[in-house]
């Protein structure tokens, strides 16, 4: 009988019944093993699919699943935003790095790499860093909830949101000339507004009214200390260089 490599606990299926690992043998085409890591990593097993879906279509729905305890069908908060949050900083360092965020008075090799290094290596550690400070806002806001479930509900929002922003940002330059690309990004804007909103009353059974206007206040809080936090961190790195184009907006 096959025993568990991690616990050698005595195996009878796929996964050990005492620590929970997969038996999974080495000994099998390359292209076989690529595609189990792929899949234990980012949960390429149809789960994945249905957690984006859900996280676009019905705001608030994937939080309050988790906390309800229903958790099978649908990726972990964690590994949703992490996988989410590469991505989108890996666009982000390569839409920087080609100049579509340059304002006037910056230049491409004078701004532009500094740009990029900011997304690649300041930001995702800034946001990573907020995020519980965001938590901490939601927590303020709705104080009769654990902080544990506004930290999952921080996670998923933050996940949304980076979809939608990456969504956003290749019309960013296009938007000045553009009547069709600034009401698309205006429509996408007002998307993630009204997500929030409707996530808000989802995950604390609130009324739209009262979920509205504690959004406003934790959204103007938030993006106070997001754009003070860019600032000083973008100073610190490029002082000779004109204000970024998300605080000079």
């Amino acid at each position: 009988m096959k025993r568990c490599k991690n616990c050698d606990t005595p195996l009878e299926s796929t996964y050990c019944p005492e620590c929970g690992q997969r038996d999974v043998d080495l000994e099998q085409p390359f292209m076989r093993l690529m595609s189990d890591a792929l899949r234990d990593t980012f949960d390429v097993d149809g789960r994945a699919a249905r957690t984006l879906s859900t996280l676009l279509r019905r705001p608030g729905t994937l939080t309050s699943e988790y906390l309800a305890g229903r958790r099978r069908l649908y990726s972990p908060p964690f590994r949703t935003y992490l996988v989410i949050s590469v991505l989108f900083f890996l666009l982000t360092e390569w839409i920087v790095g080609q100049g579509l965020l340059l304002t006037q008075g910056q230049t491409l090799e004078t701004d532009a790499e500094g740009q990029a290094r900011l997304f690649a290596d300041y930001v995702p550690r800034l946001m990573f860093v907020l995020l519980p400070v965001f938590a901490l806002l939601l927590k303020t806001a709705f104080r009769t909830r654990r902080y544990f479930d506004h930290l999952i509900h921080a996670l998923h929002l933050h996940s949304a949101a980076f979809i939608v922003l990456a969504l956003m940002m290749p019309f960013e330059q296009a938007a000045s000339d553009s009547v069709l690309a600034l009401v698309v990004q205006a429509a996408l804007f007002c998307y993630l507004l009204a997500s929030f909103v409707t996530s808000l009353r989802k995950v604390y059974e609130t009324g739209w009214l009262l979920a509205a206007a504690k959004a406003f206040g934790i959204l103007l809080a938030y993006t106070i200390l997001v754009a003070g936090s860019f600032e000083a961190v973008s100073r610190f790195l490029m002082p000779d260089s004109p204000l970024q184009p998300y605080l000079s907006d």
